[in-house]
Formats: structure tokens, C-alpha cells, sequence
């Protein structure tokens, strides 16, 4: 049977809002070009293997923006998280097996599982 952990709700909303912000970070990433300046097309097949990529005009200044919005929201989580007081209450033997439970707590929110398998 997994141990359970009685996480505090700050630290659950802190690390919902960082699946969050990374889901929307990786989706806006897929959208934007895959330069962040403007690159003419290329076209390279003297390597071991071809490399090609079209032209890309690059991101606007408000796309920009958003990505650097995002990642700084990311980190603030991430660090949010790494350092919160309830890492102290957990053995240090068990903080890795705590921080997995919390990374995949809402899976087993949506699947209805209360956490003690």
C-alpha cells in the first residue's frame, strides 16, 4: 500500500496552476514558429543527416511576451513548490516518493482515486 500525504491546499493550488501554466506554455510554444527571429529556410544534406526547416518570420513582440510571462510564472511555481514548508514535515527518505504523489495528485483526482492503492 503507497503512503498518503496530507498535502496543504496551497501547495495542491500551487502545483495545479503549474500543470496549467505548463500545458498552455507547451501549447503556445507548438503554435508559434520555430524561430524566435526571423530565419530564411534552409536546407543542409552534407551531415550525417538532411536538415531542413521552412522560413520563419520570427515571433511578435507580444508573443514574446506571453512565453516569457509564462516560464517566469513557471519558475516562480516551481520554486514555490521546492521550497515550501510541508518538504520539512516528510522523512527524508520519502520527500521523492511525496513529490511524485504530488506531481500525479490530480490524475487521481479525476480517476476517483483516493490515493491509498
Amino acid at each position: 500500500m503507497a503512503t498518503t500525504y496530507e498535502f496543504p491546499s496551497d501547495l495542491l493550488a500551487g502545483q495545479e496552476e503549474l500543470h496549467q501554466v505548463r500545458a498552455e506554455l507547451s501549447a503556445l510554444l507548438r503554435r508559434l514558429p520555430w524561430s524566435v527571429e526571423p530565419v530564411d529556410a534552409f536546407s543542409d544534406d552534407n551531415g550525417w543527416r538532411k536538415a531542413e526547416r521552412p522560413a520563419s518570420p520570427g515571433w511578435t513582440a507580444d508573443e514574446q511576451a506571453e512565453v516569457e510571462k509564462l516560464r517566469r510564472r513557471e519558475h516562480e511555481l516551481a520554486v514555490f513548490i521546492s521550497t515550501h514548508r510541508f518538504w520539512a514535515e516528510v522523512a527524508a527518505d520519502q520527500r521523492v516518493q511525496a513529490r511524485s504523489r504530488l506531481k500525479h495528485v490530480h490524475e487521481e483526482q479525476a480517476h476517483g482515486n483516493s490515493g491509498d492503492s
